[in-house]
């Protein structure tokens, strides 16, 4: 009877092998690029033979070389589930080395089990690696945001009493360098097409605040944003021409000078300053003006700059918490079918003479191994999707009706009679019937989870010359508007759902829309309160043309004339 030990070492270079030719086809499935595969793996499997070679169980070891790999697979910008399918590859492989070989060259049964535990734990570890990771990233990110918006909010805000604090601090700045009594900065506001004062201050500086808010040519500041790069300058107000209220003219401000902000982009505002003396500005005074005003706008860009990135900054923040309770949800999902598979085969170890009449045990395991398969599938799907790439497909030719009524099937023998299929004949086109049965899945446990109890679900498959087209329709509360606009990303989940009963990763619609992209259609939705809710796959009749930009690979497969 060979060991475990001995079968790693003996091939150990055949294991790798076929480890890497899985790892690649199953990065290449995805739309992934290749890994780099000159990494830790090879050397975590000798750790596996030399552990039970020395007599001792090496975890240290083994848990620094799983730590190696994760930390370079965190460089290469892996995510969690394909470093822990790695792992699950690694096993297959080994398995693979005696699988051929009579009952008496196979491992004993603790041997396997022991092999089976060790990559079990090196599985939580990558997760809890990964968590650790995310958590610390945040932290670290905490500390640069809140020293950037310490700094920020002194300078940088254009809302709120600070900013106008602030702002009235650089003014004052001005009014000392011009030796003006008065200034004030007025914004544009693109929305209503006006100026708004942003800060004022010096003398009658109320009454030059509320002077100017128009852009019409007549008025003061539409004649400075009319200038373009020039000052535009107002030698008295109690005699000019131009439009000025009675409350500046009885203000004690005589003389105006203005400039436009910036002088050669898009219009920010304009800034300028009042004299209590009746005079001319001197070349000088404009040309001054001119450059506190370049100042002043490279100012407000940077106000602007910080405006955008604080709404990125916080988005990203919503996403990375949203990310972290994620990985926290996908290790808990995933310990439980393995767990189950695990619990499962050491009962078969232990009385490997039950096998024939424990067959129930062995087809266990194998639906828990498939659940935490179809668990990593949907995870990569989602991210292909939020990374907007298109969905691989392998293209046939097939019954849309045909798959609606397996998927009806089946959801009728989990959750009762309820499911109620509408289906003309002969709905073919050539499609992928996995990715079809997937959508539509999603689609059947969605209106499970969020609509009516005991009220029917009903599948509809209709046609045109054009299309054909799958609907789920089921009554129930409305989908928000707002929820409408957003529920189709991955890892979105409406309002309705994070409050109800109802747990689950926000993958479904995403998975559903991303079926129709990739096929050239889309996901149509209606709803409301008193009709219920429908969603729609609409499909062109051929997706091979949508498909041809992802190259001759595998994943497109052949269309051939089978059902």
């Amino acid at each position: 009877m060979a060991s475990i030990a001995e079968i790693i070492r003996n091939n150990h270079g055949e294991i790798v092998r076929c480890w890497m030719e899985e790892a690649t086809r199953a990065a290449s499935a995805r739309g992934l690029d290749k890994p780099e595969f000159r990494n830790i793996m090879p050397t975590y499997l000798a750790s596996l033979a030399e552990a039970r070679a020395s007599g001792g169980d090496g975890d240290d070891m083994q848990r620094q070389h799983v730590e190696s790999h994760v930390s370079a697979r965190l460089r290469q910008g892996f995510h969690v589930a394909e470093v822990v399918e790695e792992f699950a590859i690694l096993g297959r492989c080994i398995t693979q080395m005696w699988a051929h070989t009579p009952p008496a060259l196979q491992p004993d049964v603790h041997d396997v089990e022991r092999l089976y535990a060790e990559l079990h734990v090196a599985m939580e570890r990558v997760t809890d690696l990964f968590g650790k990771h995310l958590l610390e990233e945040e932290q670290t990110e905490k500390r640069y945001l809140r020293l950037l918006q310490q700094v920020a909010s002194e300078a940088l805000r254009l809302d709120g009493p600070a900013s106008r604090n602030r702002l009235k601090e650089l003014l004052e700045v001005i009014l000392e360098a011009m030796g003006a009594q008065s200034g004030a900065l007025l914004l544009y506001e693109p929305a209503g097409d006006r100026l708004v004062t942003a800060a004022s201050t010096g003398a009658a500086n109320e009454q030059l605040e509320h002077y100017a808010t128009s852009l019409d040519a007549k008025s003061f500041p539409g004649s400075i944003v009319a200038a373009g790069e020039e000052t535009c300058a107002l030698w008295d107000a109690m005699t000019t021409p131009l439009e000025v209220s009675d409350t500046l003219r009885q203000g004690g401000l005589h003389s105006l000078l203005g400039v436009r902000l910036p002088a050669h982009r898009a219009l920010m505002g304009v800034l300028y300053i009042g004299l209590t003396d009746t005079r001319e500005f001197t070349s000088r005074e404009k040309q001054r003006l001119q450059t506190l005003g370049q100042h002043l706008s490279i100012h407000l860009e940077n106000a602007q700059l910080y405006a955008n990135l604080q709404d990125k900054v916080e988005a990203l923040q919503a996403e990375r918490s949203l990310r972290e309770q994620f990985v926290t949800i996908l290790a808990h999902d995933l310990r439980g079918p393995l767990s189950a598979a695990r619990l499962g085969a050491h009962a078969l170890i232990r009385a490997p003479e039950k096998l024939d009449t424990r067959r129930d045990l062995a087809l266990r395991i194998d639906r828990n191994i498939d659940r935490a398969d179809q668990m990593v599938k949907d995870l990569l799907d989602a991210n292909r999707i939020q990374a907007g790439q298109r969905l691989p497909l392998r293209l046939d030719t097939c019954d849309l009706g045909g798959i609606a009524h397996d998927v009806v099937e089946e959801l009728s023998m989990l959750h009762g009679e309820r499911f109620v299929l509408k289906a003309a004949e002969r709905v073919r086109g050539i499609w992928s019937a996995e990715e079809l049965r997937r959508a539509l899945w999603n689609l059947g446990t969605n209106a499970i989870k969020y609509g009516a109890d005991a009220l029917p679900i009903t599948f509809t498959v209709t046609s045109t010359e054009t299309e054909a087209r799958a609907s789920v329709h089921n009554q129930g509360p409305a989908i928000a508007r707002a929820d409408q606009e957003t529920i189709f990303r991955p890892f979105i989940r409406t309002r309705s759902a994070q409050t109800g009963s109802s747990h689950g990763w926000g993958l479904g619609l995403s998975l559903v829309w991303g079926c129709a992209q990739a096929h050239g259609g889309r996901v149509e939705l209606t709803s409301d309160a008193d009709t219920g809710t429908t969603f729609s796959l609409v499909l062109p009749w051929d997706a091979r043309p949508f498909q041809a930009d992802l190259g001759k690979s595998e994943n497109t497969g052949r269309v051939s004339s089978g059902a």
